[in-house]
């Protein structure tokens, strides 16, 4: 009997094991493969949770997520804004999230509890120093269209989400009307459309232009590598300097509920939260994480951005703007 009894614990330990093993999640994702993609294998490696990822841009995944309704395999949607993630919300694709995972950041978790941050990005402007006197430029973006003296050494990304996420910021600040002036300012002085940073960062080292309004990490990288270009601040509280939030809901859709909240909790882990900060030098949103030298203390780069509702970015009428503008 006792052998029996020996075997059959034996053969339940390895039945438990087989179905952890067996366990999958299906992440759609916003983020950039290249970016995050090893934080994935490291979750899978640690946890033997099988991850099937979707990459593609925030309208992407959001377009493919309505069109699949409640077919959809997809478990997670972590996005790239916290416009996309509003937008989610707004459509009743997500469900409240558990306060073990809404009370762990110490920033920017929204009143829904739909969904959770998970770092933080500042809009900067990124520029020459060899060719730009930072005492020449203006302490808020809405006054980028004055420096005519830059006409056709500009650069912006309309296309990336994180910019769209801003002019959705500038039409709650200043209003419609206003920040469809300023697309019209800034489109006088000929600026030169990038499809990414990268890109952008690239023409800024190589002279192609002098300055352009980008996420603070972009440069951070090209700095790691030993290219000069510098960091401009705007002054605090203006939407130049938006804090932008990248973060992960699970979706009504999921099949695997454990799985899923395990993950969102790995992603605020302090291993998780670390590698943030220090593989794509984003802000974590967790206390005692340790930060590069080169960057913001955190509560200052908190206080460089507005106060805005991350749920409520009125990112349709951005987007309009821009269609409008021919810039999409």
């Amino acid at each position: 009997m006792r052998k029996k009894a020996v075997l059959a614990t034996a053969l339940l330990a390895l039945l438990g094991l087989a179905q952890a093993q067996q366990q999958s999640l299906t992440v759609y994702t916003g983020r950039g493969q290249g970016l995050v993609e090893p934080l994935v294998k490291q979750f899978e490696a640690e946890t033997g949770i099988k991850v099937n990822v979707r990459y593609g841009r925030d309208a992407e995944i959001l377009a493919a997520l309505q069109e699949e309704g409640s077919r959809s395999p997809a478990d997670v949607f972590w996005a790239n804004t916290a416009g996309a993630l509003g937008v989610a919300s707004e459509r009743g694709l997500l469900v409240r999230l558990g306060e073990t995972i809404t009370r762990t950041p110490a920033y920017f978790v929204p009143a829904s509890r739909l969904w959770v941050p998970l770092t933080v990005r500042l809009r900067v402007l990124a520029y020459d120093p060899n060719r730009v006197k930072p005492e020449e430029l203006p302490k808020s973006i809405m006054d980028l269209p004055k420096l005519t003296k830059y006409k056709g050494r500009i650069g912006w990304t309309p296309t990336y989400s994180s910019f769209q996420d801003m002019i959705a910021a500038m039409v709650t600040q200043y209003g419609e009307a206003r920040t469809r002036q300023w697309i019209a300012d800034m489109k006088a002085l000929e600026p030169k459309a990038y499809a990414s940073n990268p890109a952008m960062m690239e023409a800024i080292r190589a002279g192609e232009i002098d300055l352009g309004s980008t996420n603070h990490y972009y440069i951070q990288r090209v700095a790691r590598a030993g290219q000069r270009i510098a960091t401009y601040y705007f002054a605090d509280g203006d939407v130049g300097g938006l804090a932008l939030v990248t973060g992960a809901g699970i979706l009504k859709t999921s099949k695997n509920l454990a799985a899923a909240n395990r993950f969102l909790l790995w992603l605020l882990s302090p291993k998780g939260q670390q590698f943030f900060a220090s593989e794509i030098i984003e802000y974590p949103v967790t206390q005692g994480v340790v930060l590069s030298s080169s960057l913001l203390p955190i509560n200052q780069a908190v206080a460089k951005s507005p106060k805005v509702d991350f749920e409520k970015l009125p990112l349709d009428t951005a987007l309009k703007l821009l269609r409008e503008a021919g810039l999409l």
